[in-house]
């Protein structure tokens, strides 16, 4: 017997809700990955760190707020805890070895599209892996084609966000960077969630785990206030916004020094009668 899926439990606050937050994940952590391109390189790893955690958190948290919306009218839906936190874990990893990769590397050629690539398959497998957190009556099946368009979605989205934000022309390419980012996790969630058809058991029992209520909005505290202290960093830095480097590099050429200060090897003084005899100081032919 097939379950009656329905996907928007609530209208359009969960999609719209689910979305502004994919947004604020990717703009925080794609402005972070921006700025460690404006770093040296001592600096250059804790900002990619931040803007992996931001994204993780960020398209973790969309994908349990649209999940808030979804259910299946013959059996409730509980969620498995451990399964539920090494979702978020898989989540940071791995989008943060293809920001790493794109932060060292540069957002060209091989290291983009590898870079982008992993940062695809970690929103992908965040995903599937919070799927398989879910406990109910039943089995859950899923269209394969339908789930290899989510795939292609993530990463294709993935690589040209990771691209817009190497760019380091200013904030308004990372807003639109952060845009795609959003499309891309919404995008990818709702498609994964058409290949789902679900199967149900003929059992009436109460499945394991905890219910959404429970254990989904407690959890998400956690994210939601890391995205706001982020987010508080990300304002405060002066660089955010300007997109300029930290500091403008100086021409240094062997046996010129950087700022010459002194009159140049060669050239006389120039003498000025007039100023001299205004100080008191008249020259004459004697003490010339």
């Amino acid at each position: 017997m097939q379950g009656t899926i329905d996907g928007f439990s609530y209208g359009l606050v969960t999609p719209v809700v689910a979305f502004l937050m994919a947004c604020l994940g990717g703009a925080l952590g794609l402005r972070c990955t921006t700025r460690s391109m404006l770093v040296t390189r001592s600096w250059r790893a804790g900002w990619l760190a931040l803007g992996s955690a931001a994204i993780g958190s960020g398209i973790w948290t969309m994908h349990f707020i649209a999940m808030m919306g979804f259910s299946v009218e013959e059996t409730p839906i509980h969620y498995d805890r451990p399964t539920t936190f090494a979702s978020l874990g898989v989540a940071i990893v791995m989008v943060g070895v293809g920001i790493f990769i794109v932060g060292y590397r540069g957002a060209t050629g091989t290291a983009l599209f590898t870079g982008g690539t992993i940062t695809g398959l970690g929103v992908a497998s965040m995903h599937y892996l919070g799927m398989a957190g879910m406990r109910l009556n039943g089995k859950l099946e899923y269209n394969t084609l339908t789930v290899s368009a989510s795939v292609v979605i993530a990463v294709v989205a993935a690589i040209a966000a990771l691209w817009a934000a190497g760019q380091v022309r200013g904030f308004l390419w990372s807003v639109g960077a952060s845009l795609v980012m959003g499309l891309a996790v919404s995008g990818m969630h709702y498609t994964g969630m058409a290949a789902l058809s679900v199967h149900l058991h003929h059992t009436s029992s109460t499945p394991a785990g905890d219910s959404a209520t429970s254990l989904l909005a407690p959890m998400m505290i956690g994210p939601l206030v890391f995205l706001c202290l982020a987010g508080v960093v990300v304002m405060f830095d002066p660089l955010m916004v300007l997109g300029k480097p930290d500091r403008t590099p100086v021409e240094r050429r062997p046996g010129i020094p950087a700022h010459s200060v002194g009159p140049r090897p060669g050239r006389r003084p120039r003498r000025h009668p007039g100023r001299d005899r205004a100080r008191g100081r008249v020259r004459t032919p004697q003490s010339r």
